[in-house]
Order: structure tokens, then C-alpha cells, then sequence
């Protein structure tokens, strides 16, 4: 890994499909509006080919940089399974989480490095470890944590964090609805008995990101 930007930002998630590139690229969005300079990074992703834009994409438009700077090419695995799983069925060579770490590339003029994980806290990330043990490897300077809103996100929210190790945490709760108490009382819940710091808006999420550590 090159040089890492003044602050380096895991987007985890405590699952498949919880919304963790929306909330890069949101997140992503409003730190630059902000004045900050924000790479993103995906050390490897699979997907389904009939999905149209991957993750890389998505993520590469809201930063203004390139797909294959944010995932390198030969780290694209067109199989909609777990990324080593993806890398078997291709027949293609196995990969480490060293690997992973030591093809990511940043931008020396970058404030902000934001690095979008795969799956779950625990989801297979290479052929010798899971995302947990990729964020013990880059020990970043903060975890966000993008979840659900709704039923069955505390004990989610409780395992991830706990799999994620002593890292400073922000949990994200996607699809926010104010107007639904079980919402409300989730973001109480992890706020108020679990002394946990939770976000509900991309500008909620970037004002505590921000406030965290500024540039330089």
C-alpha cells in the first residue's frame, strides 16, 4: 500500500446488499462539497455481469476518478459469490488479504481514503481471511458500518462491531425513516445503552467523519 490519505474510512456493512457503495459515494459526495479531497478504493470485487455498473463504477463517478484505480481489473470477478469463491469458479489463481494490501494505490493529494469492503463483518474476502482480518491488516482510522433500519439490526450491528475489532466505529443506518418508531428506537438503543455514534443522513455521517480528524 502506497502512502495512506490523512484519514482512512472502511465502509463495512453487517451484510449483502445493505446499501455500503450508496453510502460511499453519498459520504464520498459530501466530504468533497466540503472542501475535502476523497479517494475511494475497492481491494476486490465480484458481481453479476447482468447488474450493469459495479461498485467500482459507481463509486469511481462520485469521486471523479477510475474504475480500475478504485478496484484493479484483475481483481474484477463477474460471478455473483464471495470474492475467493468467485476466483475458484473462474478457475482463476487464489488471492491474499496481503495482496489485496499491497495493490492499494492512493493519491498522494488525497485527504480522505475510503475503502468499501465486500459482504458481511465476516464475509470471505480472500482465500486466507474475511473482512475483519482485512481491517486488522490496514487498521484504519475510523469504520462506518452501514446496516438496515429496521428488525434484527442490534444483534447485526453488535456482532459487526465486535468482529471489527477495538477500531473507532460510526454505524450507518441505511433507509432511515423517522416516522417509524422501531427506526427510532434502533438509533436510541445503539446511541444511548451501547454508547455508540450513529448516523441517519449522508451529511449526519460526513460531519462526524470530518469532525473526527480533519486534513493534514
Amino acid at each position: 500500500m502506497t502512502q495512506r490519505p490523512d484519514l482512512l474510512v472502511v465502509i463495512a456493512g453487517t451484510g449483502t446488499d445493505v446499501g455500503k457503495t450508496w453510502v460511499g459515494c453519498e459520504l464520498a459526495r459530501e466530504l468533497q462539497a466540503g472542501g475535502l479531497r476523497v479517494a475511494a478504493r475497492k481491494p476486490v470485487q465480484s458481481f453479476d455481469p447482468a447488474d450493469g455498473l459495479t461498485d467500482a463504477d459507481r463509486l469511481a463517478e462520485a469521486t471523479a476518478g477510475q474504475a480500475t484505480d478504485v478496484c484493479p481489473h484483475h481483481r474484477w470477478y463477474p460471478k455473483a459469490m464471495a470474492p475467493p469463491m468467485a476466483a475458484e469458479h473462474l478457475g482463476l489463481p487464489p488471492f491474499t488479504l496481503v495482496d489485496l494490501v499491497s495493490e492499494l494505490k492512493w493519491a498522494s493529494q488525497a485527504d480522505v481514503g475510503l475503502v468499501e469492503l465486500a459482504g458481511g463483518a465476516r464475509a470471505p474476502l480472500a482465500a486466507d481471511g474475511d473482512c475483519a482480518d482485512l481491517v486488522e491488516l490496514l487498521s484504519p482510522d475510523l469504520v462506518v458500518v452501514v446496516t438496515g433500519a429496521g428488525l434484527g439490526i442490534l444483534s447485526d450491528v453488535r456482532l459487526a462491531a465486535g468482529a471489527l475489532g477495538a477500531q473507532p466505529l460510526i454505524v450507518y443506518l441505511n433507509r432511515f425513516d423517522p416516522s417509524q418508531e422501531l427506526h427510532v428506537r434502533n438509533r436510541d438503543w445503539l446511541a444511548q445503552r451501547d454508547h455508540m455514534v450513529v448516523a441517519v443522513s449522508p451529511r449526519q455521517l460526513a460531519d462526524a467523519v470530518a469532525a473526527f480528524k480533519g486534513p493534514g
